[in-house]
């Protein structure tokens, strides 16, 4: 028999002597082929979500770690920019060192005028005065503190041993004198 353009060519598996099953139906060989190779794309997608997901917190973890570097690379420089500066030569040995006055307190700048006290050293002249964690000082003598730089120069001016009177506001909103003898620093 002779093939036209008009007439269409069978479809695979339905050729003429093709064999068949007794019951009619063709057999599939390449089903668990396929089955296969479902499985293996299933497990190779999974394993690359997973990979991808770990590589996505191992880097969220380290970016998290170089923005907290960052900051506190930051928070040292500010903290050094504002530290005194350190003299270029030790002194001749023959000098007797100057002695500085110390108040025994660790302060911040406050959010208003002041410094914000933020530790006190337990054996030193702010906690025999009275001074608290969380208190602002906005007096040192006769200087006004509007900053910690500001405390920090009022406190160098005083001797080791002169009685100082400062203004404090407390948390609570209270304003109280104080009167602190300044102590040493050795």
């Amino acid at each position: 028999m002779e093939q036209t353009a008009l007439r269409p060519k069978p479809l695979p598996g339905q050729e003429p002597g093709d064999d068949t099953d007794p019951g009619g139906r063709t057999p599939r060989p390449h089903a668990a082929r396929r089955r296969h190779r479902r499985l293996a794309t299933l497990l190779t997608g999974l394993l690359v979500g997973t990979v991808l997901v770990l590589t996505g917190v191992g880097l969220g973890t380290v970016g998290a770690t170089v923005i907290g570097m960052s900051r506190l690379a930051e928070l040292q420089r500010a903290s050094v920019s504002t530290a005194p500066p350190r003299p270029a030569a030790p002194p001749a040995p023959a000098e007797a060192p100057a002695a500085r006055a110390t108040l025994g307190v660790e302060v911040m700048d406050a959010d208003r005028a002041g410094a914000r006290i933020v530790a006190v050293d337990v054996p030193g002249p702010g906690y025999r005065a009275g001074l608290v964690r969380g208190d602002v000082l906005l007096n040192f003598g006769e200087a006004r503190i509007d900053s910690a730089a500001d405390l920090l120069r009022a406190v160098r001016t005083a001797g080791p041993g002169e009685e100082i009177e400062l203004t404090v506001r407390h948390e609570s909103g209270a304003y109280q004198q104080l009167s602190v003898v300044a102590g040493v620093v050795t």
